[in-house]
């Protein structure tokens, strides 16, 4: 696997001319800013959420000490969020313990951030498709030692999941989603129909979206990364327009492309 997002040859530039707001800073914005400058569109980088310390920073920092000294035999990661999480904690993964993304997109970002992975679920992107994929990835092979890092407000399907299934799970909470204002004029361009199209990667993105920028224009496209995020946008009054037919980054682009190109 790789960290890069993958642009078909050929392709031009299908998205010359558009502004495209991308609501996520770090790597994962980073690399698709770029993805979308090679489309030919003019990326604006607006992180629109952010983490902020979890309630229970002790735990969180004995597990990490567990962690770097070879305490799991598996992580897993379901958010993008959690991998800046563990970059900004400085966080050591040792070789011999495995890594599990929730999809793609976490897959992404934990290679950005110079860790590595070791399954991601093939068929469902999300906590229920990495669990229901989790026997025959692992090999079947039980009790192990995991460590499952979540947000505060996150479901816990996976670690609860696994832990029925017999394994020693240790679930700890590795931040808070806060929203983060956006800069007046991206929310000033974004209302006058400035910008041609946003992207919405999460429930907690499209939440920000609505309640900072909404309502949005018609004139622009909204994309969501997948149908979970589409139904929280929905739930929350945000309009979406298309949706990836994969919840990576490259799917969430190029569902963009394929709108902007059938209305060339």
């Amino acid at each position: 696997m790789t960290g890069a997002i993958n642009l078909p040859s050929g392709g031009g530039k299908p998205l010359a001319g558009w502004r495209v707001l991308v609501p996520r800073g770090g790597p994962w914005g980073d690399g698709v800013a770029a993805a979308l400058r090679a489309r030919g569109a003019t990326p604006i980088v607006a992180p629109l959420i952010n983490f902020a310390p979890t309630d229970d920073q002790p735990a969180l920092e004995a597990a990490l000490a567990k962690l770097a000294a070879g305490g799991f035999d598996w992580l897993t990661v379901t958010s993008a969020t959690t991998v800046d999480v563990l970059s900004s904690y400085g966080a050591v993964i040792p070789e011999a313990t495995k890594v599990a993304a929730v999809g793609e997109t976490t897959a992404a970002a934990l290679l950005a951030a110079g860790y590595h992975v070791d399954i991601v679920p093939a068929e469902d992107n999300s906590a229920q498709g990495l669990l229901e994929e989790w026997e025959a990835a692992t090999g079947g092979v039980t009790p192990l030692r995991i460590l499952a890092l979540r947000s505060a407000i996150a479901k816990q399907v996976l670690s609860l999941g696994l832990a029925r299934a017999g394994h020693h799970v240790e679930a700890v909470v590795a931040y808070r989603t806060v929203g983060v204002p956006v800069a007046s004029k991206v929310a000033a361009d974004v209302r006058a129909g400035r910008v041609n199209a946003v992207l919405v990667t999460s429930g907690s993105v499209a939440e920000q979206v609505q309640q900072q920028l909404g309502p949005i224009p018609e004139s622009i496209l909204v994309a969501a990364i997948g149908p979970q995020t589409q139904r929280d946008a929905a739930e929350l009054g945000l309009r979406v327009d298309v949706v990836a037919r994969e919840r990576t980054a490259e799917s969430l682009i190029d569902a963009v492309v394929t709108a902007a190109t059938a209305n060339a």
